[in-house]
């Protein structure tokens, strides 16, 4: 082939070019759930604040850590000790601190989840928010939806190319116009974010009743765009 022979982008009449669009939507479990937790304590001085505040968080990560290998992350979010002030006279003075640690837990045993999510739930001063239903980003699931909108692009220009009474040539180009997870990943019970908080109990609670959470289903999205050589259609 010569250089004059050579595909142009925007095809010739010698060498037609065709391009499509390839799309593809599937629907999978989630593989990961994500919770926030918010221990948090309150005292009329830092030093209590700070104590009681490490204490719980102590509590919680000790609790969740028990979990082993249904927990698949732990991290510490923020951190923050603040005074309360109020007004005393002419100036201002404070009246409490206020502190809370934010812990980040991802797990990938939903039976524990429910079950995790009540105990943390049940300890002092202790919130949780959550579950954010999720697939990993290595999953099986984004690889299948981008096989399938490829093919899904070669089947259509075949199609075309039949209409036309012709076939398809090369292959010129193949674009990810667009991938990502189609419905939002924040769920919980009854459809919405949940959120539990727990203040009164001192110690750490053993025998709270699971809460039942059922997954939300993900859809993975994934889109193309290939153009093609055809062999000159026979117009007539």
């Amino acid at each position: 082939m010569t250089e004059n022979d050579t595909p142009r982008p925007y095809g010739t009449p010698q060498t037609p070019r065709i391009t499509v669009r390839g799309e593809a939507r599937i629907e999978a479990d989630p593989e990961t759930a994500r919770i926030y937790v918010t221990v948090s304590a309150r005292g009329t001085d830092r030093r209590t604040a700070l104590d009681d505040l490490t204490r719980r968080n102590t509590q919680a990560i000790n609790l969740i850590k028990s979990y082993g290998e249904a927990i698949d992350t732990l991290e510490t979010g923020t951190l923050s000790i603040s005074p309360e002030l109020t007004r005393h006279g002419r100036g201002e003075r404070v009246r409490a601190y206020h502190g809370n640690v934010q812990l980040n837990v991802t797990l990938t045993d939903f039976t524990a989840l429910g079950e995790l999510t009540s105990r943390l739930a049940d300890q002092e001063l202790t919130r949780v928010e959550g579950p954010w239903w999720a697939l990993r980003p290595d999953s099986p699931v984004h690889s299948a939806a981008r096989r399938q909108a490829v093919r899904e692009a070669v089947q259509r220009a075949r199609e075309y190319a039949e209409a036309l009474n012709t076939e398809l040539g090369a292959l010129l180009e193949l674009a990810d116009t667009g991938t990502g997870i189609g419905r939002p990943e924040r769920a919980g019970f009854a459809g919405q974010r949940i959120a539990y908080s727990a203040a009164g109990t001192t110690e750490l609670a053993t025998d709270a009743e699971p809460i039942d959470l059922e997954p939300v289903r993900q859809t993975v999205h994934a889109q193309v765009e290939a153009s093609f050589t055809i062999a000159p259609p026979a117009l007539r």
